[in-house]
């Protein structure tokens, strides 16, 4: 069927989609805009890339509209014939070029989603209105805020699709169709069948999405959730001591919900607007939590994946103690065992890894240093966690208030809060507490000591930092005196031993 209405693109992808149609004219391949493209432009939503597919071979296509319209050719998918042009205007723009199967209407009679199933040919664009073609009600799912399946053959075709279809609803708000959901349900395993890469990919994009909470539950109620991550599978129900409102599993979404809360998405339905104006992060850049970490990740996403994960080793550590008390000795140790295995499974990248990694291993650190941590813990702390200091203060917050839930108490939080801007305050307020000053080497110590290149060099030498950063040493003469001590049998404080809790 063919409908008509205003296709909403910029000037530059309209430029860029006039040029693609002359070319494609010139070799009598006719060529259409498709896909999310089409979806997106009667959303209104901004798209950075372009989805035509062809009459034609792509790869044999792609080169002859890069050499033509001055862009670079990228052959993204040679066996599936999938080639991408990337012109170079105001801005790049991508636009992916896929071969049809069979004509127009047999191809989208194989795509997934009714609402990625319309196209518009290309010579149609330029005009004031153009021919929608939308065999199967995409745009009447649109407007009705649906995503619903083309056919129950679209799953067992990509297993991806399952994950994909989540995605959709967490990325445009919509609901997932009640018989697509039963499909999802009645294919979910299809997804072990489906490389790591792409399901990482479609997990980060959730978890990126304003709607990742309810995403992250729908997947859980159709079974996808523990596909991929089996590990959580015994923290459903799971029991907690009385001061947590929920179980293990539903606490480690709502601290998902908490990272999401506290980074200022809107509404919360257990805290409200004062929970989150008690929190600043002095010191800590605008967009922080919005830079990237690795495969175009932003740190905020990488956060929620370890909150999701930060309590994953509790049901296995669980035990009562002499006071007939529930506790999980060492779940964030394990937890960061466990952390591990799952990123790599999930192929995430070695950095992404690591931070997810530390951020569940240290979820308890900031609390273990008290409400006015002393300049030597703050150093420990930075030293100990590094890279993913400041991230694993967001999880320790949202810790706590998925903790408490809606039974949180004002007070407390206030205390939890100042504690983690006092820290911040003291790390990123003055160096000396971080980088402590160089006051001697480790040629020092071992030319007036007599010692031997080794470990006990590299010992004596942070000792030495902590005290710097304690405020204990602040010469040269101190530190050498502080060096002679410990080789006397002196040591010097040691960590507090962390809860297990």
């Amino acid at each position: 069927m063919e409908r008509h209405f205003d296709i909403d693109i910029d000037d530059q992808a309209r430029e860029a989609l006039r040029g693609i149609a002359h070319v494609l004219a010139a070799r009598a391949a006719a060529g259409y805009l498709s896909g999310g493209s089409v979806r997106d432009a009667l959303l209104g939503r901004a798209r950075g890339d372009i989805d035509v597919a062809v009459a034609g071979d792509a790869m044999e296509l792609g080169r002859d509209i890069a050499r033509e319209l001055g862009g670079r050719y990228v052959p993204l998918d040679p066996a599936n014939g999938v080639a991408r042009v990337v012109l170079f205007r105001e801005r790049p723009l991508h636009v992916d070029l896929t071969s049809l199967r069979g004509d127009i209407w047999a191809d989208l009679g194989l795509r997934d989603f009714t609402v990625n199933a319309m196209a518009v040919a290309l010579s149609d664009i330029g005009a004031p209105v153009g021919g929608l073609i939308d065999p199967f009600g995409g745009r009447r799912d649109l407007e009705a805020g649906v995503v619903r399946a083309v056919s129950e053959e679209a799953f067992p075709r990509d297993g991806l699709r399952l994950f994909r279809a989540v995605r959709l609803v967490a990325e445009l708000g919509f609901a997932l169709d009640g018989e697509t959901r039963e499909m999802v349900v009645r294919h979910h395993r299809l997804i072990a069948s489906v490389a790591a890469e792409r399901v990482n990919d479609e997990l980060c994009r959730i978890l990126a999405a304003p709607g990742a909470v309810p995403a992250l539950r729908l997947l859980d109620e159709v079974g996808l959730l523990i596909d991929i991550i089996p590990e959580l599978s015994e923290a459903r129900g799971s029991e907690q001591p009385r001061e947590h409102w929920w179980d293990v599993l539903e606490h480690s979404v709502e601290t998902v919900a908490a990272v999401a809360f506290l980074l200022g998405a809107a509404g919360s339905p257990h805290w409200g607007e004062e929970v989150r104006a008690l929190v600043t992060w002095p010191g800590v850049p605008d967009g922080y939590f919005q830079r990237e970490v690795a495969a175009s990740h932003a740190r905020s996403t990488v956060v929620k994946l370890a909150a999701l994960l930060h309590d994953v080793a509790k049901p296995q550590t669980r035990c009562t103690d002499e006071r007939g008390r529930m506790r999980f000795y060492g779940h964030a140790k394990e937890g960061a065992l466990i952390a591990d295995v799952v990123m790599e499974r999930l192929r995430f990248s070695a950095r992404e890894r690591g931070l997810v990694v530390t951020m569940v291993g240290h979820h308890l650190h900031p609390r273990q240093m008290g409400d006015i941590p002393s300049r030597r813990a703050i150093y420990r702390y930075f030293r100990d966690v590094g890279d993913a200091a400041i991230d694993t203060l967001l999880v320790n917050l949202a810790d706590h208030l998925a903790t408490r839930g809606p039974a949180l108490d004002l007070e407390e939080w206030q205390r939890h809060v100042d504690s983690v801007a006092y820290i911040l305050e003291q790390h990123l307020g003055g160096e000396d507490v971080v980088v402590p000053a160089k006051l001697i080497s480790g040629h020092d110590i071992i030319e007036r000591f007599g010692l031997s290149p080794g470990p006990q060099v590299g010992q004596l030498l942070e000792a030495v930092r902590e005290a710097w950063a304690a405020g204990e040493v602040s010469s040269r003469e101190e530190a050498l005196a502080l060096v002679q001590s410990m080789l006397r049998g002196n040591p010097v404080p040691l960590p507090q031993a962390a809860s297990a809790e």
